[in-house]
């Protein structure tokens, strides 16, 4: 005997007032058609009345006319009704979004007050004087440093830095000038060989 598994049904999201803006709706467009189909008679029945007093039946054109006035009154009424159904329509969705609005309030007033009871006035506080504790501890610590050493301990502190920092930077010969150009030395025993021959090509020249 196989097992019945029931599928449970998803709360619906439509409200009362979903149902009851669409029935307003509804009714809406019930009135724009009639509007439409009156609006079609009326002229049809002007050019009837028209057509029968030119063919001489008065009485039937002044009937026809009086036809024609009531269904005008009619469509009056029609437009006075759809202005209230446009309105209240209207109401109800502005409405729905107020009570948005007033949720969404709701909920960030809920969440700003567990924001301020996790950081409370009296934590603030107590944080800031830890704070404001710690750093007159090291001002005092320095005070008591600078009370104990002598002005020649502070000069031979000095010295000590200044003796630091000069061996950090780097030195005359680890710098090499990049702009001027070492060139290789020339033998001398070329040099004088060089003069030599030199010599000799003038002495022949002039015997």
């Amino acid at each position: 005997m196989g097992l019945i598994f029931s599928k449970k049904k998803a709360p619906s999201r439509i409200t009362e007032q979903d149902k009851a803006v669409l029935q307003l709706k509804q009714q809406r467009d019930k009135i724009k058609q009639y509007q439409k189909r009156i609006e079609g008679l009326l002229e049809k029945d002007r050019l009837l009345a028209k057509k029968l007093l030119n063919n001489g039946q008065k009485e039937r054109a002044k009937l026809l006319l009086r036809k024609k006035r009531y269904q005008e009154q009619l469509l009056e009424r029609a437009d006075g009704q759809l202005q209230n159904l446009e309105k209240m329509t209207h109401d109800i969705e502005f409405a729905q979004i107020e009570i948005q609005v007033v949720n969404g309030l709701k909920q960030g007033n809920e969440a700003l007050k567990k924001l301020n009871e996790a950081m409370s006035i009296d934590e603030i506080e107590k944080i800031l004087d830890e704070t404001r504790e710690g750093v007159e501890k090291q001002q005092e610590i320095n005070d008591l440093l600078s009370g104990v050493l002598t002005q020649d301990d502070e000069d031979a502190v000095l010295a000590e830095f200044d003796a630091m920092v000069a061996d950090e930077l780097p030195t005359i010969d680890d710098v090499k000038d990049p702009g001027v150009l070492e060139l290789p030395d020339v033998p001398e025993d070329e040099i004088e060989v060089k003069k030599q021959k030199k010599m000799k090509e003038k002495v022949a020249l002039e015997a």
